[in-house]
């Protein structure tokens, strides 16, 4: 198993940038699912949640151990509290660096299959928002896994100037989201860009979709589950007691993965 750091110029953020990366090629027999090294190395583009970094996925979970084991690739890149999304202003596209520019540098970079099956990204909370945005807004990824969703939009859409709540206040939320009275529908809602593949007739990516019932995001994900099944998307939803912690995340991680491996 190697782990890897990696430095470099990312040209969507316009700096040096450091992602880490798990390889599992050099596994040891005696740990590998024999199977799973028969096959080219899939890949999981794994996203934290709000005010972590990249190191997240390697101290809080068992992704390490599960890369090993089932042969394939694991990038943990950082989102700086962006929401995976673009500032144009700040020069940081977040939403183009991880939907597009590190799948490019990591496949130029490893021997990774480059089918679009075998290309998954996950991710929790903040996180998880992120990989429903950028899974459906960018054409490469085949899976999405998403735990304990932040798909807070409906509740910022239009908020005012004196708003604030648990984790941020309207100053932040019009950085991060742009103009709140038009977010709705935008690119930037997971479930515009659903109705947005299906007018244009793509394949909608895979998805994998889990929260505990004792997450305070567990309204936001039934809906969001709810609006799946509305307009007819296969999905795998998942409800299961839990909080919004690693417990949970490390469990359904695992579950998700090994769906993703046999989808």
């Amino acid at each position: 198993m190697a782990l890897l750091q990696v430095n470099f110029h990312s040209r969507t953020l316009n700096r040096i940038e450091t992602f880490n990366a798990l390889l599992p090629m050099d596994a040891q027999k005696e740990v590998r699912d024999k199977k799973s090294f028969e096959r080219p190395v899939k890949s999981f583009y794994l996203l934290h949640g709000y005010s972590g970094n990249y190191t997240d996925w390697l101290g809080g979970s068992r992704i390490q151990e599960l890369s090993e084991k089932y042969n394939f690739a694991v990038f943990m890149p950082s989102g700086n509290n962006s929401f995976y999304l673009d500032d144009a202003d700040k020069g940081e596209l977040y939403g183009e660096y991880v939907g597009n520019e590190l799948v490019e540098f990591t496949r130029s970079m490893f021997p990774l299959s480059e089918k679009r099956e075998d290309t998954c990204i996950g991710g929790f909370s903040m996180g998880g928002y992120g990989a429903l945005r950028t899974g459906l807004k960018y054409n490469c990824f085949g899976n999405i896994i998403a735990l304990s969703s932040a798909l807070i939009l409906h509740n910022i859409a239009g908020i005012t100037s004196d708003y604030k709540d648990f984790l941020a206040d309207y100053r932040y939320y019009l950085r991060v989201f742009g103009n709140l009275d038009s977010l709705l529908g935008s690119d930037k809602d997971p479930e515009a860009l659903i109705r947005k593949l299906k007018m244009d007739n793509v394949v909608i990516p895979n998805i994998y979709m889990a929260c505990g019932t004792e997450d305070f995001l567990i309204e936001e994900n039934r809906h969001y589950h709810e609006f799946l099944t509305e307009e007819n998307v296969e999905h795998v939803y998942i409800e299961a007691p839990g909080i919004h912690n690693w417990d949970f995340w490390i469990e359904y991680i695992h579950k998700a993965i090994l769906w993703s491996l046999s989808s």
